[in-house]
């Protein structure tokens, strides 16, 4: 089990953060997640596995001036 934000989620074996945003079904393209203290940016999110028992913080991008 990993926590998304606060939340439970479950987790399986080779997950990815690409395979996660794919099973929340969420339309916001994030630029950055961080794996507990490890941020990971978009081109990577294909190939980083998520660890179980892990806490993963989903990062909007904000802009502003």
């Amino acid at each position: 089990m990993i926590r998304v934000n606060g939340k439970q989620h479950p987790w399986r074996e080779g997950m990815t953060i690409a395979d996660l945003l794919h099973d929340l079904d969420d339309s916001y393209q994030y630029a950055v997640v961080r794996i507990n203290d490890k941020p990971v940016s978009k081109p990577n999110f294909e190939k980083t596995l998520i660890p179980d028992d892990v806490e993963v913080f989903l990062l909007p991008l904000v802009a502003g001036g």
